[in-house]
């Protein structure tokens, strides 16, 4: 049966670091703990306090900070079979980062006994024991993480078994067991845990979950379900070769569809944030289709799908986006129909009706945008836009009289140098300026820039953060369209602009102009609410 109650463990910081292109400073350390803190999450694995600098100023320097609700746990592993383990250096630095917890792990497979760890069996079993007598009266809280312990147990079930006899011996307060190679389905993480629990009835079980075969998630939950009252994993599922059990699909799991209260209703608001905040840390891209936290979690883009939605959420969501901190989106695109035009400009603020020929007319642009390989998706201030100059109610900022880009190449080594002139004019009055820039995209985005901070210093703080570029399938080659998306944000707000063309400049340039309008148009809309808000 599952428990009442299921700890989190939360291992991003030293098993989430093991990850290709997942990297976190001291200080990002520090901010993701205290982050996990807030959040609720019950243990938060610091790192390996014997295997590097940066994880041993981690313990000394989160002491610093009063925990709210977490406690800081230290990893490690058994001793060395060529000491002792009051002599190990491992276990005595798991012993001076003086926290409230510490996790080592052992050998229960026959293969790493033997290949890895270069022991026999008995000796290892001596180890296990030992490494944990030793540490038993030095910490508060001592955990034992039973490496391979599946694959162990399907290849010598009764040796697997005496190491956690051993585990026990030396004072482990919880046997977690780990499926490290990821390997396993659910029916077998369930079978093993049964024969542990006939083994050892009165000892709680966690479970520590990688992700090779894209189960992770499932054989966690696998393990609550028959029991297991600790659950180890990390946020975004970030580990090594296909990473971690994810917390982040774990956590509404056990909160929302078990019943299991791991995490209070408005702490579990924040499960999105948090999720978030951890990759921009790590400058990693979030993954838009990830499960729960996701941007296109509950994003519906089917007519017939936004239609049931808005009858019945449950029509097509399993749960109530909000619980989890996310939001319910409402894609446009040539399946949307007038009832998603009008959805979609409601979320904007602009009221229209479905029957309203606005509608009609901006779907109809639509549908002809797209079919020239247009995609408002990603593309939503691009989209608002288009409803405003449907509706009359565009604003042109600026007027470009002409712009010129030059790239060019003075050696067989060097990189090429780009210029951009432009000509705008603003009301009245004509601006003629240029700029340098890495490449012929970003020298037009810094002259237009350059030539309409004179009289719009709110783009000032408006920068660009991602721009990419996809060719569009044809058979024209090199002179095939291209559709160039670009992200920007102000510190407060993220908006992403659309262009097509024949011409990756010309693509870039409508969709640059589509940004600093949107900025624009924005900063005056904000304007007036203050205004408003001062009446």
């Amino acid at each position: 049966m599952p428990p009442s109650q299921v700890f989190l463990y939360d291992t991003t910081l030293r098993d989430g670091t093991q990850a290709e292109d997942f990297n976190l400073s001291l200080t990002d350390k520090i901010r993701v703990a205290l982050k996990l803190d807030d959040l609720g999450i019950h243990y938060i694995e610091g790192g390996w306090p014997g295997s590097n600098p940066k994880d041993e100023e981690f313990f000394s320097e989160i002491r610093n900070y009063a925990l709210k609700r977490a406690k800081i746990a230290a990893f490690g592993s058994t001793h060395h079979p060529s000491k002792r383990a009051e002599h190990d250096p491992n276990l005595h630095a798991l012993v001076e980062a003086k926290t409230p917890v510490v996790t080592i792990f052992g050998k229960s497979w026959t293969v790493h006994v033997k290949e890895a760890l270069r022991t026999t069996l008995e000796k290892n079993l001596e180890i296990i024991r030992d490494s944990l007598a030793f540490l038993r009266p030095q910490v508060s809280t001592l955990f034992y993480d039973a490496e391979h312990f599946f694959d162990g147990f399907r290849e010598d079930s009764e040796y697997a078994l005496a190491t956690l006899e051993k585990a026990v011996e030396g004072g482990a307060e919880c046997l977690v067991l780990c499926d490290t190679n990821g390997g396993n389905l659910p029916s077998f993480i369930q079978e093993a845990i049964k024969a542990v629990q006939e083994r050892f009835p009165n000892v709680p079980l966690g479970i520590h979950a990688h992700n090779d075969s894209d189960l992770a998630v499932a054989n966690s939950l696998a393990a609550v379900e028959m029991g297991a009252s600790q659950v180890q994993g990390t946020f975004n599922g970030v580990g090594e070769r296909c990473g971690n059990a994810n917390l982040c699909s774990i956590i509404p799991a056990l909160c929302v569809k078990m019943n299991i209260p791991c995490l209070d209703p408005e702490d579990l608001r924040k499960l999105r944030q948090v999720s978030r905040f951890i990759l921009e840390i790590a400058n990693v891209p979030p993954n838009r289709y990830q499960p729960y936290v996701g941007r296109s979690a509950f994003a519906h883009k089917g007519g017939v799908h936004i239609s049931a939605v808005e009858r019945h959420p449950s029509t097509y969501e399993h749960i109530d986006p909000a619980l989890v901190g996310n939001k319910r989106r409402f894609l446009i695109s040539d399946l949307s129909g007038r009832a998603g035009v009008q959805r979609k400009a409601m979320e904007f603020g602009i009221p229209i009706s479905s029957k309203d020929p606005v509608a009609l007319e901006v779907l109809n642009q639509i549908k002809e945008l797209e079919h020239q390989g247009y995609q408002f998706e990603a593309a939503e201030a691009s989209f608002e836009l288009l409803i405003n100059r449907a509706m009359g109610r565009f604003k042109k900022y600026f007027e470009l009289i002409g712009y010129r880009v030059v790239d060019q190449k003075f050696s067989e080594d060097g990189d090429p140098v780009s210029e951009a002139t432009i000509r705008v004019r603003v009301g009245g009055q004509e601006e003629h300026t240029a700029a340098l820039g890495r490449g012929p995209v970003n020298a037009l985005d810094n002259a237009l820039r350059k030539a309409l901070e004179k009289f719009y210093p709110e783009l000032k703080g408006m920068v660009l953060t991602d721009y990419r570029v996809r060719v569009l399938p044809g058979k024209e080659g090199t002179a095939s369209k291209v559709r160039v998306l670009i992200e920007s944000h102000d510190g407060k707000e993220r908006w992403g602009t659309v262009g097509v063309s024949h011409d990756i400049l010309e693509a870039s340039w409508q969709a640059l102009v589509d940004s600093i309008n949107y900025k624009m148009y924005m900063a005056e809309k904000n304007q007036e609410k203050k205004g408003c808000g001062e009446k």
